[in-house]
């Protein structure tokens, strides 16, 4: 993949596949151990994410509906560290501060898949940055030889070019 050093710039991600990126080239992601702060914030869940955890775990019990869209879950944590100030995370991380849907279903939402890109459609194109609030808060930027924009198909399931609003910044 060629990339241009200009930011923002073109990437084709699938073949007629396009987005924009907003961020450094050059950047790098990562998970790394004990980090769950993504996990603090309930997961927006496009349809077809909904069908998929259908198919893994009880709807009624692990979704919630806020402002008109479906949501997982939030709950309480026996863990101090890793949470939010509230005590709660996502109703799918497990007590070891690993995904039960990740590691056991070998899948995860869209919205798992994308962090910590921030999404939107302007102009009728597809952009890509970093979240502003993962600038602050996760511990797997720049800390490894991947390099987001080598990598982008598996930050950006195909169903984002299909969604009218794919916008990353809705949260429970």
């Amino acid at each position: 993949m060629d990339v241009s050093t200009e930011v923002p710039h073109r990437v084709e991600v699938y073949p007629d596949r396009e987005v924009v990126v907003e961020f450094d080239p050059d950047l790098t992601f990562e998970c790394v151990d004990d980090c769950t702060w993504c996990c603090h914030h309930g997961v927006l869940l496009y349809d077809r994410d909904l069908l998929e955890l259908a198919q893994r775990a009880n709807l009624a019990e692990n979704t919630t509906d806020f402002r008109g869209e479906k949501f997982v879950t939030r709950e309480a944590k026996d863990r101090e560290d890793h949470v939010a100030e509230d005590g709660c995370a996502c109703a799918f991380l497990r007590e070891d501060g690993l995904c039960s849907l990740h590691l056991e279903e070998d899948w995860k939402p869209t919205r798992c898949s994308v962090f910590p890109l921030a999404v939107w459609r302007e102009d009728g194109d597809l952009h890509v940055d970093i979240r502003d609030s993962a600038h602050d808060h996760c511990d797997g930027l720049n800390v490894s030889e991947r390099k987001v924009v080598d990598n982008l198909e598996a930050f950006l399931p195909e169903l984002l070019w299909d969604l009218e609003n794919p916008d990353s910044d809705r949260e429970l």
